[in-house]
């Protein structure tokens, strides 16, 4: 057996080396920033990279504001700018939105993950790839990480940002299984534009409630609890269809690439897009969308990314709150001292709740009271168009100018309708949870 050990610096466990898990925008930010604070880090990988994600590659510009070093590195990978959006309801209600500046951008993930990979070595990270992690435990003094080819790895503290069936939040009892009513199935493919071409490069193309299958409490009313999309790249197309995993399960009676072709089809038809679905270029994967872990660490031990469900739970946008909570874990550590572990979990928790919290609970809260009812959504939609003073503030929250609590206090005092329905749905959450992490989800195979 090889045996990874890092040795504990002289001045504490927690000042010592650190592991990250999974090198992904989490892990990879997370690993940067504690290499450019000059802390020892081992990046841990099952993958070599670059090595393909699947993902919708959508992230809103404000990652440039908080992430500053991005602007000039991204030049080298294939990016595209968008700064229009349209969206549409499940009954046909639209609306396309305007930004007089980029409010989104759209990257491939074989080649996103690559390069920040590739800063966190340039940083000093090292990265060990081909290293699945299926065994975890915690010592008083170390996490100590076992791979499933006898390698053993050991550190004072574990930043753990292996995806959203996260093996480490698992064995340490962190996360025993997401519900299904907390995670989508996303079903998308990205194809090159000399197959499959959207018509409107310009544009991002979202669609709430998208259905196929019944309303589920018989009234017509409720909408389907999923969203397609389409996302313009600079040489490639992203185009999906996600449904949160309970509704699929009882109301989708079609394969997943049955639904994807479906959805093309429709698109097709209606001018969206042009050209052919490919096979094997389609992948379902699952996303959690209920909200973040309400112990996203413990002990030494911090879970970012999917693994903390730092996911929105209404848009499933994920790198940004990925790389915020992975930069938030490492300075967490950074922060830390000897004297301070027992404190450290709760450290990062409080951080990510003042930074990025709220925002992912409302997301979890807009989604369940939306899909409640395809008329909230229609409103929502149309709103959109007429109140441009809503419309303002969300776009700057998009670039970046506005920060979300800022944006939420503003949108809320126009609209004390929706204030009112949001602390309902916070209420009832409490009271009447819709399911808890802990119980096994299937996944589509099984």
């Amino acid at each position: 057996m090889t045996r990874f050990r890092f040795v504990m610096s002289s001045l504490g466990p927690l000042s010592g080396p650190v592991l990250v898990v999974g090198a992904g925008p989490a892990g990879a930010t997370a690993a940067r920033t504690l290499a450019v604070a000059g802390v020892p880090v081992c990046l841990l990988d099952r993958s070599a990279f670059p090595r393909n994600k699947p993902c919708g590659g959508g992230i809103s510009a404000r990652v440039l504001r908080r992430f500053p070093y991005l602007e000039h590195e991204l030049g080298s990978i294939a990016t595209h700018h968008v700064s229009r959006l349209y969206l549409e309801g499940p009954r046909g209600e639209s609306t396309l939105l305007k930004s007089d500046r980029p409010a989104a951008l759209m990257i491939r993930r074989v080649e996103f993950d690559h390069l920040l990979v590739s800063l966190a070595l340039a940083a000093g990270a090292e990265l060990v790839t081909g290293a699945e992690i299926v065994q975890a435990r915690a010592e008083p003094d170390r996490v100590v990480l076992d791979a499933r080819d006898g390698r053993r790895f050991e550190a004072p503290s574990v930043i753990a940002a292996d995806g959203v069936h996260s093996v480490i939040a698992r064995r340490l009892g962190l996360n025993a299984g997401w519900p299904a009513t907390s995670v989508a199935l996303d079903m998308m493919e990205e194809t090159p534009r000399t197959t499959l071409r959207d018509l409107d490069p310009s544009t991002l193309w979202v669609a709430y409630g998208a259905g196929r299958g019944p309303a589920t409490d018989g009234s017509g009313r409720r909408a389907a609890e999923g969203y397609a999309y389409v996302f313009p790249k600079r040489d490639h197309v992203n185009v999906g269809i996600g449904y949160v995993l309970s509704y699929y399960r009882q109301s989708v009676d079609e394969a997943p690439y049955d639904v994807q072709l479906g959805l093309i089809d429709a698109l097709r038809r209606r001018g969206v897009l042009a050209g052919e679905s490919v096979q094997r270029n389609f992948t379902p994967f699952l996303i959690p969308v209920g909200g973040p872990l309400r112990e996203p660490g413990r002990g030494r031990v911090l879970l970012a990314g999917d693994a903390g469900g730092f996911v929105n739970g209404f848009t499933a946008e994920g790198i940004y709150y990925a790389m915020v909570s992975g930069d938030l874990a490492a300075r967490a550590v950074l922060d830390s001292s000897p004297d301070s572990l027992p404190t450290l979990a709760r450290r990062y928790r409080r951080a990510c709740h003042y930074e990025i919290g709220a925002e992912l609970r409302d997301s979890v809260l807009l989604q369940r009271y939306l899909f409640a009812d395809c008329r909230r959504i229609a409103r929502v939609i149309e709103g959109a168009g007429c109140e441009q003073g809503i419309t303002r503030l969300v776009l700057d929250l998009a670039v970046g100018t506005r920060g979300y609590r800022d944006v939420r206090r503003r949108v809320l005092a126009r609209s004390p309708l929706l204030a009112g329905r949001l602390v309902w749905e916070r209420i009832r959450k409490k009271v009447l949870p819709e399911g808890r992490a802990g119980t096994r989800i299937r996944t589509v195979s099984e």
